[in-house]
């Protein structure tokens, strides 16, 4: 029987996404139009439609974004998933909770899901999904088989409060939806809803602060977005640089730690291998399973602060031994003396082709990746996969996990590099932005860049910027590389990340852009409205100096396709 997660009676016309979707940086949040330039239904309009897709992808702040949609009048009538889904479905479930806007989200078999996506219209009641000459039953989802412990039960009670009650009521839903038989204590969070999106963000903080919210267990904060201390004298508006420093102080109130960065595994206090944790932010979810073997699911912004009040968490997905085992095993044929770009493209490469599932990576055992390397690479995947991890076969430390039994197998070689080499350059030659930080440069990253810029400055044209956490401004503060870069030229800003930046703090004349961010090439097209350029941080150092990124394929992939 098909499944009804968040009920709202409504009809309309149907929108069948080929791929999943991330709303951030893939959707307008005024408008609700597609603005992915990579999805194959770019400039269709969510608003009104029943949309359907086979799950969502990308940032955790999707959630928000969908919220946001609901205050704007944009947002779709209904959500059809046919894999398990998360982030959309608790924006749904907190935009219906907590503020009365109705969002339907319903879960299908791949029968269902594919005879529906044949039908133009659809009508959905409590207890029925209509389109043509299909009529399925629905199944509400009901928490009643969740186990809950007794501190469970006097947290839903409301004994520790309005805001308490409301999280634990988000998080029993959410475990049924997930399949979950019990929950699990976590030891820490980190929020990734402290990025201002539009009024919805901040008008959910303001509600649970006032409701007396309070953490229950260490939280980190991603990056916001404007330079907290900084904005006003950045030429930043009073009516997006007040509500975006009001949201990072809202959750600050509620006793997360300022922290600002999109990295938290940057950070001197990492998780252990095995332990529970809830991260949000979708690359840092990636990285601390994928690469410290710490137990996260992608938690969706709003849910994040739910388990920071609860210090508890649904037992489903990854956090079950059986949940981390690959299902897809992709062979990847290995250049000769690739640069760092190979990295960020293969990890986009990758979630491309396991847009759905854990995958093992073979091919790579005779290197050596660096932990920024690795970093790359999970947060491009984390751009085409809404799987919260990834196996490499000798580096990552559970790569010696059996795939499952229905496990498949394909191959990633030249000609992938190639396209997408090509994809990720579509802007001019001439650069006049160098953007880099997404996510947040680490110490020994700003320290390369330096290296690379040693007895250089930037071009006069050209505006180079770096992000990072204010943890690493700190440290690259007392070791003097960031003297050496502002003397070169280069600009840094703490608290504020790419996928966040906005004017004027992004350069207003810059028409295009280069990265060596395989996840901001992927986002940049449709967050920034740029053109874009793609290479390696020494390519990136070339334009910063010469406002000029070279036309010709790298020589690494040119030996590579042979």
């Amino acid at each position: 029987m098909a499944q009804l997660i968040v009920s709202s009676t409504c009809q309309g016309p149907i929108l069948s996404c080929a791929e999943g979707l991330s709303l951030w940086g893939g959707v307008d949040p005024a408008t609700g139009r597609i603005i992915d330039a990579h999805h194959p239904q770019y400039g269709s309009s969510l608003a009104g439609r029943i949309v359907m897709m086979p799950t969502s992808r990308g940032s955790c702040t999707g959630s928000g974004v969908l919220l946001g949609l609901t205050f704007a009048g944009a947002a779709p009538k209904a959500l059809i998933f046919r894999e398990p889904e998360d982030i959309l479905t608790l924006g749904a479930l907190v935009a219906s909770r907590l503020f009365g806007h109705d969002i339907a989200v319903l879960r299908l078999s791949a029968d269902e899901y594919d005879a529906l996506a044949k039908q133009e219209n659809a009508a959905i009641s409590a207890t029925r999904l209509r389109a043509g000459p299909l009529d399925l039953a629905l199944d509400p989802v009901v928490p009643s088989a969740l186990h809950l412990n007794e501190t469970d039960r006097e947290l839903l009670s409301g004994a520790h409060g309005e805001a308490v009650r409301l999280a634990m009521e988000i998080i029993t839903t959410m475990a049924t939806v997930q399949g979950a038989a019990s929950l699990t204590d976590v030891t820490r969070v980190h929020i990734d809803g402290c990025i201002y999106a539009g009024p919805a963000f901040l008008v959910f903080a303001r509600r649970m602060a006032d409701l007396g919210a309070r953490v229950r267990v260490p939280t980190t904060m991603n990056a916001i977005s404007v330079d907290h201390a900084n904005w006003h004298a950045q030429g930043v508006g009073e009516e997006f640089g007040l509500p975006a420093s009001q949201l990072a102080d809202a959750y600050v109130e509620m006793g997360a730690h300022p922290t600002f960065t999109c990295a938290p595994y940057l950070l001197e206090d990492n998780p252990l291998p095995g332990e529970d944790i809830a991260w949000a932010e979708s690359n840092a979810v990636i990285y601390a399973n994928s690469v410290l073997g710490a137990r996260s699911i992608k938690h969706a912004d709003f849910m994040d602060l739910c388990i920071a009040l609860t210090g508890r968490a649904p037992r489903a997905g990854v956090y079950l031994d059986e949940n981390r085992a690959p299902r897809r095993v992709i062979d990847v044929a290995l250049p000769r003396d690739f640069d760092d770009a190979f990295w960020p493209m293969l990890g986009w490469l990758v979630g491309q082709a396991a847009p759905d599932r854990i995958p093992l990576i073979r091919g790579l055992e005779r290197t050596t990746p660096s932990s920024d390397d690795l970093k790359a690479l999970c947060a491009a995947f984390g751009t085409t996969s809404a799987s919260p991890m990834l196996h490499i076969a000798g580096i990552t430390p559970e790569a010696d996990l059996p795939p499952t039994a229905d496990a498949d197998q394909l191959t990633i070689g030249a000609a992938e590099f190639a396209r997408l080499w090509a994809g990720f350059n579509q802007g001019a030659a001439a650069v006049d932005l160098v953007a880099l930080g997404s996510p947040h440069f680490s110490a020994a990253e700003s320290a390369a860049f330096a290296d690379l810029m040693e007895g250089r400055t930037v071009h006069p044209d050209v505006t180079t910027i770096i992000t990072m956490g204010r943890g690493t401004l700190a440290s690259i503060a007392e070791n003097g590389v960031q003297a050496r870069l502002q003397a070169a030229g280069v600009k840094i800003l703490p608290d504020l990340c790419w996928c966040s930046i906005s004017e004027p703090v992004f350069p207003p004349s810059a028409r295009v852009l280069m990265t060596n961010s395989g996840k901001y090439a992927h986002y940049a097209p449709g967050l920034s409205n740029r053109a874009v350029r793609f290479g390696s941080l020494a390519q990136c150092a070339e334009a910063a100096c010469s406002g000029q990124a070279s036309s010709a394929l790298p020589a690494w992939i040119a030996r590579f396709l042979g």
